[in-house]
This record gives structure tokens, C-alpha cells and sequence, in this order.
């Protein structure tokens, strides 16, 4: 069979989600609520750093750059759900199946090298404070966040690359409610294992390497923790990082469940659970995550709600 054949697809079906109407009505109400919560909880964190100037520091520098992932992250999958709960044909073109994809992986590599920078972060801060405004300067900073985006626009091109040039015959349905390269490795009509064993690397080092970066920063911040002599000191330093390795365990742990357990043992079933965590429920529960913890973002968000004034831009 030629190539030509083996690539005559141009849509694949989304069959990821109930069939019945009355599931499908009451997942649209609650993605749609979801969604709604998401994009206005990240665009409301955005706005009360960039308002209020005691929020002008590299740990919201590098918080707001999360809520702007997270907005554009949600913004990637949850709207074609959405659509799809309200359509009969289910589909999505070939093309725009691929590049749903590219910017899932760009945004979620993003997001876990983000996190990797916030802990280091915390670390410089507690750990050497007397250097935190000078390894964590503005323009460092700005690196870092681009970094991290030029890193996750790089990967995803990688991948999406090699998954996209696969053979792919026969059956277009998707049993899945976006495209992501587990169930398009199931599609395609070759032997995927050496593809699949590829992308586990590529996600590994990503996900594994960023998890090493936090776990190591955490080790030395807990360990200063403990040695501080003001109990009111060590509370505030706990507050810091409590809201950050919620939201890092809530991310990491779907994550990993996905994409790096052995393909044996994978569950459509549970797949799909998961993603819903990582691609809609964990983008909203971020800034709620870290506004609720935070009596910085608390009292800024007073401080507009009160039309107090708060402090001009330096």
C-alpha cells in the first residue's frame, strides 16, 4: 500500500465523551462553567499584578506567566469540547487535529518548566536571600519565562512532527475527546512502539527533569524552614510553598499517570478522567490555589474590589 493511501484521511471523529443527550447537556454545563471560572480567575490574578506594585516581584512574575499558559492551555481543548457536547459530526480536519496538539504539548511543557522556575525561585528566596535580588533580577527572569516558552514550542514541534508523519488508515475515530498522541498512536496502521518509546523520553525529561528541579529546591527550602529560630518567619516561608506544591502535585500526578506508565497498562476510561484534571479542572484551581493562600493577592483583590488606591507603578 503507498504512502498515499496510508495518509488519505483528512478528519478524524472525537468519540471521547457519553452519547446520550441528557450526559452530554450536563457535561456542557459544567465545562462551561469551568471554563468560565478558568479564564476569569487567570485573567483576574493577571490583573492584580500587573495593578498592584507590591505584586511586582519575580515569584507573580513567574504566576502571572502560569495564569497566561493556563488561560491559553484551557483555551486549547475545553472549546471544541464544548462544541462537540452540542454537535452531531463530531469531527476535527486532520490539520486542525495536528495543530491542537502542537499547542497542547508547547503549553503543557511550558507549564511544567514554569513550575521547575517558581521553586527555584522560592529557594533563592529563602535559602540566599541577601543574592534574590540579584540572581532573580528583572532581566533574568525575563529569560527564564522565555526559556521556558521557546523550550515548549521546540518539543511540541519534535513530537508533533514524528506523530503527525505517521501512517494513518482506516478507522478515523478518536476515542478521545481531543487529540492527544496516545489514542493517535492507536490509529495509525504501523508499529508505533519505537514512536511511543520517543515521546515517553521526550516526556520524561520534561516532566521528570522539572520534578527533580523542584524536589531538590524543596528539599533545601525545608531544610532552612526548619532551621529558622522565628516561628513567625517559618509560617510565612511555609505559606509560600504550600499553594505551589498543591497545585505542582495536582499537575504532576495526572501528568505522569498518562503519559509515563507502561502502554500496557493503559485505560481509555481513565485516560480521559485524567485529562479532564489537567486540561480544565487544574488551570481554574491554580489561581484559586494560590489567591486563597496568599494574603498578598487577597488584599490586593480588596484593595479593587474596595476601590482602595493601591500603589503606583515603579
Amino acid at each position: 500500500m503507498s504512502r498515499k493511501n496510508f495518509t488519505s484521511l483528512t478528519e478524524f471523529i472525537l468519540l471521547g465523551l457519553p452519547e446520550s443527550m441528557e450526559q452530554e447537556i450536563i457535561l456542557f454545563v459544567l465545562f462551561f462553567l469551568i471554563y468560565t471560572l478558568t479564564i476569569l480567575g487567570n485573567i483576574v490574578m493577571i490583573l492584580l499584578i500587573r495593578i498592584d506594585s507590591r505584586l511586582h516581584t519575580p515569584m507573580y512574575f513567574f504566576l502571572a506567566n502560569l495564569s497566561f499558559v493556563d488561560v491559553c492551555y484551557s483555551s486549547t481543548i475545553t472549546p471544541k469540547t464544548l462544541v462537540d457536547l452540542l454537535s452531531e459530526k463530531k469531527t476535527i480536519s486532520f490539520a486542525g487535529c495536528f495543530l491542537q496538539l502542537y499547542f497542547f504539548i508547547a503549553l503543557a511543557t511550558t507549564e511544567c518548566i514554569l513550575f521547575g522556575l517558581m521553586a527555584y525561585d522560592r529557594y533563592v528566596a529563602i535559602c540566599n536571600p541577601l543574592l534574590y535580588t540579584l540572581v532573580m533580577s528583572r532581566v533574568v527572569c525575563l529569560k527564564m519565562a522565555a526559556g521556558a516558552i521557546v523550550a515548549g514550542l521546540l518539543n511540541s514541534m519534535v513530537n508533533t512532527s514524528y506523530i503527525s508523519s505517521l501512517p494513518f488508515c482506516g478507522s478515523n475515530v478518536i476515542h478521545h475527546f481531543f487529540c492527544d498522541s496516545p489514542p493517535l498512536f492507536k490509529l495509525s496502521c504501523s508499529d508505533t512502539s519505537m514512536n511511543e518509546s520517543i515521546f515517553s523520553i521526550f516526556a520524561g525529561v520534561n516532566m521528570v527533569g522539572t520534578l527533580l528541579v523542584i524536589l531538590t529546591s524543596y528539599s533545601y527550602i525545608l531544610f532552612s524552614i526548619f532551621r529558622m529560630h522565628s516561628g513567625e518567619g517559618r509560617h510565612k516561608a511555609l505559606s509560600t510553598c504550600v499553594s505551589h506544591l498543591t497545585a505542582i502535585i495536582l499537575f504532576y500526578a495526572t501528568s505522569i499517570y498518562t503519559y509515563l506508565r507502561p502502554s500496557s497498562s493503559y485505560s481509555l476510561n481513565q485516560d480521559k478522567v485524567a485529562s479532564v484534571f489537567y486540561t480544565m479542572v487544574i488551570p481554574m484551581l491554580n489561581p484559586l490555589i494560590y489567591s486563597l493562600r496568599n494574603k498578598e493577592v487577597k488584599k490586593a483583590l480588596w484593595n479593587v474590589i474596595t476601590r482602595k488606591k493601591v500603589p503606583s507603578f515603579q
